[in-house]
């Protein structure tokens, strides 16, 4: 098995089963959205008005496919997942929005479900032309949602205890890291994306978990905490949680409009670094995020970080379910000492 190929918890996506967006006009009439080779462009879609997302737990192994985790609302628990294609849909104002089409199958590899994650909102109101079906995008969409990005302006904490903004940071730059001491940045990655749905950034204000300025990051960006107090429930002291999971609508929110610059760094080891005063994690190369680099970097990444470690600190992410309150962020604070 490769150095960055490694198993991972359970990740919850929140999808919309096929059948619930449905070709209104166009040759495929009454057909829900389905794979790529059986949708039409040009077709016009419409969101049922009772949709709602649902929970479709994952796993992605070593090897595509993912499969259906056993904490799921959708799928059957240990049944394959495949990202069949991106499809782009455009408003009749001209504005776009992108979704990916996973598909589930059964023992003998037919297709036993379908469903769609929309990378920004979609309305039950709205009609949805599809312009865009590619097959060969998903992956590489599917892996910049889970990428881990500090967006522009973050103050980085370096090894000498400088705060230096993410955007001014240089590859070799030496940064201080919780478990390993100052260690240098191997590749720093920026791209540039609308700030909606899936890749709309989390704001946490001020003093929310001890941060001394907002700290606005990716929504799958994991934090770390040191509970002194077990507040939340965990069973543990050390905790890394996932920003979007905090989102309580005031002192953490979702940041949406506009386009938002984000950026990822690479060490020799996945590693706990200091963002605007907390502890937060640097980038994870694994078999789901490593389609978002360059093909350029993909290339050479084994002479690049030949060691990385990929154990990305699993064991103590805390599990979705605690933090389903409105008051996570809070008790997190008061856990460590606030």
């Amino acid at each position: 098995m490769s150095a960055f190929q490694s198993h991972r918890p359970a990740q919850s996506i929140g999808v919309y089963r096929a059948e619930h967006l449905r070709v209104i006009s166009g040759a495929n009439l009454g057909d829900p959205v389905s794979i790529a080779e059986e949708m039409m462009l040009d077709d016009i879609y419409r969101l049922s008005p009772v949709a709602s997302q649902i929970r479709l737990s994952l796993i992605a192994r070593a090897e595509p496919p993912f499969r259906v985790a056993s904490d799921t609302e959708a799928g059957t628990p240990g049944a394959n997942l495949y990202l069949d294609c991106c499809i782009t849909l455009m408003t009749g104002a001209g504005q776009t929005t992108e979704a990916l089409v996973i598909v589930e199958t059964d023992a003998e590899g037919g297709i036993s479900g379908t469903f769609l994650l929309p990378l920004a909102p979609l309305d039950a109101q709205t009609d949805y032309a599809l312009v865009g079906i590619s097959p060969d995008t998903a992956l590489q969409k599917f892996a910049q949602v889970a990428c881990v990005s500090f967006t522009r302006g973050t103050a980085i904490t370096l090894a000498s205890g400088e705060q230096r903004r993410v955007e001014d940071l240089t590859v070799g730059d030496r940064v201080l890291t919780r478990d390993d001491g100052p260690q240098p940045i191997r590749w720093i990655g920026h791209t540039t994306t609308r700030a909606v749905g899936a890749f709309a950034p989390i704001r946490i204000r001020a003093g929310t978990l001890h941060n001394v300025n907002d700290l606005v990051v990716s929504p799958d960006h994991r934090l770390f905490i040191y509970q002194r107090t077990d507040r939340l429930g965990a069973g543990r002291p050390e905790l890394l949680v996932k920003a979007r999971h905090l989102i309580n609508g005031d002192t953490v929110v979702r940041q949406s409009g506009g386009f938002v610059d984000y950026f990822q760094m690479l060490f020799d080891h996945h590693q706990i670094i200091y963002a605007e005063g907390i502890a937060a994690e640097s980038m994870l190369v694994d078999t789901r995020t490593r389609a978002a680099l360059p093909e350029e970097v993909n290339a050479r990444l084994e002479t690049l970080i030949p060691g990385h470690r990929a154990s990305g600190h699993r064991e103590i992410e805390v599990q979705e379910s605690l933090l389903r309150r409105p008051d996570a962020a809070d008790l997190l604070r008061k856990s460590s000492g606030g």
